[in-house]
Formats: C-alpha cells, sequence, structure tokens
C-alpha cells in the first residue's frame, strides 16, 4: 500500500507551498490579510486535498479530492497574476513560481486521467 510521500504531485506541492511562503514574506504588510493569506491558503489548500482524498474509500472521492486541488491551482494563478501586476512580485519571481504551478498542474492533470482509467 501506497503513503501519501510516495505521491510526487503531493511533495512537488508541499515544496511548491514552501516556496511561495518565502516568495510572499515581501509583500506589503498591508497584504497580510488579504492577497498574501489568500494565496497562502490556496497553496496549502492543493496539497491537503490530495492528502485528504488520498485518505478517501473509493477512487472517485480521491479524484473529487485531486479536482478541488486543481481549483485551488488555479485560483492560486490568478492570485500570482494580480501580484504580478501590482508589482508585489518582480517578473523573475514570478516566472519561477508560475512556472512551478504549471508543473504542479501538468501532473495533477495526469494523476487525475490515471485514475480516472482505473
Amino acid at each position: 500500500m501506497k503513503t501519501i510521500r510516495e505521491i510526487k504531485v503531493w511533495i512537488k506541492a508541499i515544496d511548491f507551498v514552501t516556496q511561495l511562503y518565502k516568495k510572499t514574506e515581501t509583500f506589503p504588510q498591508t497584504e497580510m490579510y488579504g492577497l498574501t493569506s489568500q494565496m497562502r491558503r490556496s497553496a496549502i489548500s492543493i496539497p491537503s486535498n490530495i492528502a485528504e482524498g488520498f485518505g478517501r474509500k473509493t477512487q472517485n472521492e480521491f479524484k473529487r479530492f485531486l479536482q478541488i486541488s486543481m481549483g485551488s491551482l488555479f485560483e492560486l494563478q490568478t492570485q500570482l497574476e494580480i501580484s504580478k501586476n501590482l508589482k508585489y512580485l518582480n517578473t523573475s519571481d514570478y516566472n519561477e513560481i508560475f512556472e512551478n504551478s504549471r508543473e504542479i498542474e501538468r501532473m495533477l492533470s495526469a494523476f487525475i486521467d490515471s485514475i480516472s482509467k482505473q
């Protein structure tokens, strides 16, 4: 039986949360309860929903939680755009974080497809 630590997209998402937390430390203090908090919650939701789905009894339930993770990821990608527009993230940081989010998106999509075929 697999453990959650064997799911590559979960590991990648955990690393992504850590990266995002570090990058948002430089956001304005006025955003602590606004955009910063929202981005962090969206990011945390990604691996959290993967883990919650992993603990469910059926593949359909697991798939549903993976889809929720994908929704949180898209939400975060929107918040990244806003952060870039407000110049809270420089272009280099934005590109790095966004590309990491796209990699997680591809991994989640493939994982969802693999579960759908079982």
